[in-house]
């Protein structure tokens, strides 16, 4: 038997996951910013790409948390 879909705490995890992707790119600007002249420039530019992966799953988050407000109403 599936266990009943409980979606009550939906946006607290969303907002917890925002917050922890906009930490870890926070992170990884400053280092690219301090370190920049001392790393390959394969890893700053996969760092880059991590970033803008992590940009683009925000944006993701915050439009799930918009469909959980309208399912909520």
């Amino acid at each position: 038997m599936a266990k009943p879909d409980d979606r009550s705490d939906n946006v607290e995890k969303l907002q917890e996951m925002i917050g922890n992707t906009i930490d870890n790119l926070e992170e990884s600007e400053d280092y690219l910013d301090e370190h920049a002249d001392e790393i390959a420039p394969q890893e700053a530019e996969a760092l880059s790409g991590k970033n803008e992966n992590r940009r683009q799953s925000i944006q993701g988050f915050r439009s799930e948390i918009k469909d959980e407000a309208r399912a909520g109403e």
